[in-house]
């Protein structure tokens, strides 16, 4: 699009509030999957678990660390944060599911059942695992988050006449 004069239009600048968004919801998001693994390795110590309960809180905690750099990586308005950010929460969300086939194999929607009614210890945790992680995810794929990462404001160079400059 062209102005009157044949000049070029100046492009806006799109708005970051949904890649702002998701890179906070995504620190929060970090922090509480990060708890969980946190409070176990000082409850009962990293020798004194099974192996399988290491993978999974190998898995939150991966995804917390996921989380916490595609959110940074956001905040500096990286296109790579996007794509992290999406990936992050989709393994906060597998984190989530991940555990009952690991530790409780065939009881799925009775763990899921007692995590809803809040019946386990750190039950809170899961839920925002699975509801944040679709908050960021929904919020990272959306095309304004992309449009704002992607935006490169033009070089200043020559001010722009208002004008066609007087033929004399």
């Amino acid at each position: 699009m062209t102005t009157p004069y044949g000049q070029q239009a100046a492009l806006r600048r799109p708005s970051g509030g949904t890649a702002v968004l998701a890179g906070l919801l995504a620190l929060a998001l970090a922090g509480v999957l990060g708890y969980l693994p946190v409070r176990t390795f000082i409850d009962f110590g990293i020798n004194d678990l099974p192996d399988k309960a290491k993978i999974v809180l190998g898995l939150y905690l991966g995804a917390a660390l996921l989380l916490l750099i595609g959110a940074l990586v956001t905040f500096f308005r990286a296109l790579a944060g996007g794509v992290l950010l999406i990936l992050a929460a989709l393994a906060a969300i597998g984190a989530v599911v991940a555990e009952p086939l690991l530790l409780f194999p065939g009881q799925f929607t009775q763990f899921f059942k007692a995590v809803f009614q809040l019946q386990l210890d750190d039950s809170w945790v899961r839920i925002a695992g699975v509801a944040g992680g679709f908050v960021v995810l929904v919020l990272s794929v959306l095309p304004a988050t992309f449009r704002y990462l992607r935006y490169r404001p033009a070089d200043p160079g020559y001010p722009v006449q208002p004008c066609p400059p007087r033929a004399w």
